[in-house]
């Protein structure tokens, strides 16, 4: 109420002032008949009256002059006339025209406004909008309201082989027999995230930093907190942010910790605390990591939020890769352990395979070239370990920071010097 009153008070000040602009009359309108001109005349006549007494002026150069001085006499009263109907005679049309402009200046206005402005917002200070987006983080609902809002898994994606849903059903039976086994766990969360079946990961993750109790690392937290957010379709419930403060605790640079915390900060109205969170992560970079793309799309609109003129850096030359597809790890094949022979050789076998493929067509990380070449190297796959090392020598050629990493899993898979 007070700033509509405040601005009806402006705007009808502007009116009065324009309107009495525009209706004041000209003073040389008052003084038409009586101008500086028409004086100057009447006062050369009476000058040349007396010239004429004098004796100074003959009687026909007087008739000359006195005709000269009358015609331009005449001339200044039309003049002046003239002025004076100009003056009064759209008088009516500039009240009229006044009225327009005023009504013009305030419908306009506050339409103008109403359209583009916001009508009904209050008038935060940066206090009150403190502790407004507190409000919204402690009021926000818990992860198991936001599943249950969340549609049913409809089963796993068409495309999956067979011989792989064979497997994790597998996998879930080992589970299943041994609960509280942190590999088989491990297992399950990766596959049944592969899946598309973020429930049950999410579930088996809750259990494995249960198993692991002090000894989850920072890592574990940031992955649980992840599959928490994946399940949640993005959003970042208390429990995730539970999950995201014990990660960082631990590890206070952890990277998807400090990339999920910008995020809940954006989501409860903190752009001041996202965007330093995520320029920090930004420049820090890699420009590989899964994070960066995600942070890159919104850095923008978080810095204007913050009131902050911010210029990203260019993005860096990297390897191409997408490192958010792990593949198969050693712990990987001493988990699968627990499984008959043949299961296990079939599942170390399939996620291999993917891998490599992926590899071969989509090009990847450092991390999973290393990841690929060291699975071989247990499996004793020498031969196709040394193979898949020539290749990375050639991909990372022109990046030597990233063949060093692929150079040491080489080097104890046995197949470099």
């Amino acid at each position: 109420m007070v700033f509509w009153v405040l601005t009806g008070a402006v705007t009808l000040a502007v009116v009065i002032i324009l309107s009495r602009q525009m209706l004041r009359k000209s003073p040389e309108a008052d003084r038409a008949e009586v101008t500086s001109d028409m004086q100057i005349y009447r006062d050369q006549l009476k000058e040349l009256e007396r010239d004429i007494e004098r004796g100074t002026v003959t009687g026909a150069e007087a008739d000359r002059t006195r005709l000269e001085i009358s015609r331009r006499l005449l001339d200044a009263d039309r003049a002046a006339k003239a002025r004076t109907v100009a003056s009064d005679a759209p008088d009516k049309i500039t009240r009229g025209t006044a009225g327009i402009a005023a009504l013009v200046l305030i419908l306009g206005g506050f339409g103008l406004y109403w359209i583009l402005g916001s009508p009904g917002v209050q008038d935060l200070g940066q206090k009150k909008r403190i502790a407004m987006a507190q409000e919204v983080h402690d009021t926000r609902p818990g992860q198991a309201e936001i599943e249950a809002q969340r549609p049913a898994w409809e089963g796993p994606p068409a495309e999956t082989p067979a011989d792989y849903l064979e497997l994790i059903k597998s996998l879930r039976a080992s589970v299943g027999k041994k609960p509280d086994d942190p590999k088989g766990l491990d297992l399950l969360v990766q596959h049944e995230t592969n899946l598309g079946n973020h429930i049950a990961a999410r579930e088996a993750m809750d259990h494995l930093i249960a198993v692991k109790g002090e000894d989850a690392t920072a890592n574990d937290f940031a992955r649980q907190a992840d599959v928490m957010i994946m399940t949640a379709g993005g959003y970042v419930s208390p429990e995730a942010e539970e999950a995201l403060r014990l990660a960082l605790i631990k590890e206070p640079r952890n990277h998807v910790a400090r990339y999920y915390t910008g995020l809940l900060f954006a989501q409860t109205d903190r752009p001041d605390l996202a965007f330093r969170m995520w320029r920090a992560l930004l420049e820090e970079g890699p420009d590989g990591a899964p994070w960066i793309t995600p942070i890159r799309s919104q850095i923008g609109f978080l810095a204007q939020a913050a009131g902050v003129d911010y210029t990203p850096p260019a993005p860096r030359t990297t390897p191409a890769g997408d490192i958010s597809q792990p593949g198969p790890t050693a712990e990987d094949i001493e988990a699968a352990q627990d499984m008959s022979e043949a299961d296990r050789g079939e599942m170390i076998q399939s996620m291999v395979e993917r891998l490599s493929e992926r590899l071969a067509t989509e090009g990847g990380t450092p991390d999973e070239w290393a990841r690929l070449i060291s699975v071989l190297g247990v499996l004793g796959n020498t031969e196709r370990a040394a193979a898949i090392w020539g290749e990375a020598q050639d991909v990372f050629t022109d990046h030597p920071d990233a063949l060093d990493v692929v150079r040491i899993a080489a080097k104890q898979a046995g197949v470099a010097e």
